[in-house]
């Protein structure tokens, strides 16, 4: 009921740029990282939750200051403002998965010299100190709320229920797949929204307006979570999959059609054909 609330919370304050800084360059970039400094599946997701968060609030913000220079008459370029964020840009990226891995509790938390060692290796002159004032920033533009859920906590969670309302499923083998989709959801992320849309609307050419409603259907942790764990049990044990999805349904309140249709983005994409 709390991620529920929380997932409904976020979808009714969406920002228009939600989505914005979670192409897969970004993505792929945090997750080879993430490997390299041997982080939980958890610290992954959440460090590309929160750097989304906070390249939302900096673009906010310099779209304020734009405004604020025009009405005074000085009319700042949106160039000279945009520049700190792309001077910053990977510096950013390394402080989300830094606070990402400390949220984590994991044993082995990315520490300055882990990390200024690898910005090193890019060419990058940062000193730690920079990289602690790198980390505050991200703090202070986030007000401190940086625990935010991911879609992975949705995801346990559902199958904790499943697991008690007796889906007898095989936890290992499908937690193992599950984890293993949501990294391609989260790579492949448009291209699998795109042709949910296309499903949704009947249409491959949607209008402006209905992508930008979709919106809410892109940012739905919940739908995604549902999608994912659907998906894996109808790769791993088919013959169980009609009862998975009643349940899904009964415990989320989502239909099974919207369900079924997530499992086929998701599907027609892994298999790479398009026949239905």
């Amino acid at each position: 009921i709390h991620l529920a609330t929380e997932n409904e919370q976020y979808l009714s304050e969406l920002p228009d740029q939600a989505g914005c800084f979670k192409v897969t360059q970004i993505v792929e970039f945090i997750f080879l990282l993430s490997e390299k400094w041997h982080l939980d599946q958890l610290a992954r997701y959440q460090a590309v939750e929160l750097f989304e968060r906070f390249m939302i609030k900096q673009v906010e913000q310099i779209s304020r200051e734009n405004v604020k220079s025009r009405e005074q008459g000085q009319g700042s370029s949106w160039s000279s403002l945009k520049d700190p964020i792309y001077d910053t840009f990977v510096l950013r990226v390394v402080s989300c998965i830094q606070l990402a891995s400390k949220l984590s509790l994991h044993y082995n938390v990315v520490n300055s010299d882990t990390a200024v060692k690898f910005l090193q290796s890019l060419k990058y002159s940062y000193t730690k100190q920079e990289l602690l004032e790198s980390e505050l920033a991200v703090l202070k533009t986030l007000c401190f709320r940086i625990n935010v859920s991911t879609p992975l906590a949705y995801v346990e969670l559902l199958l904790e229920v499943l697991g008690h309302n007796g889906c007898l499923l095989p936890a290992k083998p499908l937690y193992q797949m599950c984890v293993q989709l949501l990294d391609f959801s989260y790579l492949t992320r448009d291209t699998i929204y795109n042709t949910l849309l296309k499903i949704a609307i009947e249409n491959s050419t949607p209008s402006e307006l209905q992508v930008a409603k979709f919106l809410t259907v892109k940012e739905d942790f919940m739908l995604l979570a549902v999608g994912i764990i659907s998906t894996s049990v109808f790769i791993l044990n088919p013959e169980h999959w009609k009862q998975v999805v009643e349940h899904l349904t009964c415990i989320t309140g989502i239909t099974s059609q919207s369900i079924l249709e997530f499992s086929y983005a998701v599907l027609k994409h892994v298999v790479g054909s398009t026949t239905p």
